[in-house]
């Protein structure tokens, strides 16, 4: 009798990164700040990797050049589109822009709120955006509002008017209402209660299962600890100071 075994199939590749680096150039103290240097990695499908490391290692400005905020010194980032393959070390800012509306979703403690915009309408924008209509992204937003723990007698008020912890919540509820291919995940629970962890975790857990990939800095990795796959430490790197390589 013949017995085949089957290996766990390889999750199909989103991201990835070979000898990404990035610096910093300070004019005025006439020092070179370096965040990180030859990062090199793999991401697939329903992967979440977490980062590592000490303050100022560069974990967020890891997660900024992927999301391209910032543009790196040197290597790639090579992202798997729906329509084929596009480095974000270099493309156009036009196709960086696309792939955060439809692919590519950043996630943050901070919330940038517009000014008299009610908190559901501000979470219920990329469904609307992305097709579906007012009544039933209205809905959804208020679920996930609900989820997070802000009060239904918040929903029609302005973001900013909120305290940081619900305006943390609801830009969770904005930046995850809608899911991506690729979420980049930047100390989203620093600032939110049990409750609102709980929930963010659940939501993950669910994001995860449909495949979205995930990279994370958490101020409280134990949250996430059944959700890792791999952890990247990131090490500290020295300022470089111009007038001490003169003076050597």
């Amino acid at each position: 009798m013949n017995i085949h075994t089957s290996a766990t199939p390889t999750p199909a590749p989103v991201l990835r990164v070979e000898g990404l680096s990035k610096h910093f150039q300070m004019h005025h103290l006439k020092r070179t700040l370096f965040a990180f240097e030859q990062i090199a990695f793999e991401l697939g499908e329903g992967e979440f990797i977490l980062l590592k490391g000490e303050n100022g290692a560069g974990k967020s400005t890891l997660l900024r050049t992927l999301y391209r905020s910032y543009l790196p010194r040197a290597g790639h980032a090579y992202y798997h589109t729906k329509e084929g393959v596009i480095d974000l070390a270099s493309a156009a800012d036009v196709d960086v822009a696309l792939l955060r509306r439809r692919e590519i979703g950043f996630v943050t403690q901070f919330l940038n709120a517009r000014p008299r915009v009610a908190a559901e309408e501000l979470v219920a924008e990329p469904l609307r955006l992305a097709g579906t209509s007012h009544a039933e992204a209205l809905a959804e937003a208020r679920r996930w509002l609900a989820a997070f723990g802000v009060k239904p007698q918040l929903w029609p008020a302005y973001p900013s008017t909120f305290s940081g912890g619900e305006q943390q919540k609801v830009n969770l509820a904005r930046a995850l209402i809608l899911p991506q291919r690729l979420l980049l995940l930047d100390e989203p629970t620093a600032s939110l209660d049990r409750t609102a962890r709980r929930a963010l975790v659940e939501r993950l857990t669910e994001l995860k299962a449909a495949g979205v990939a995930m990279i994370g800095v958490f101020h409280h990795p134990e949250d996430v600890a059944g959700l890792i796959d791999r952890e990247i430490h990131l090490e500290t790197i020295r300022i470089a100071d111009e007038a001490d390589d003169v003076a050597e």
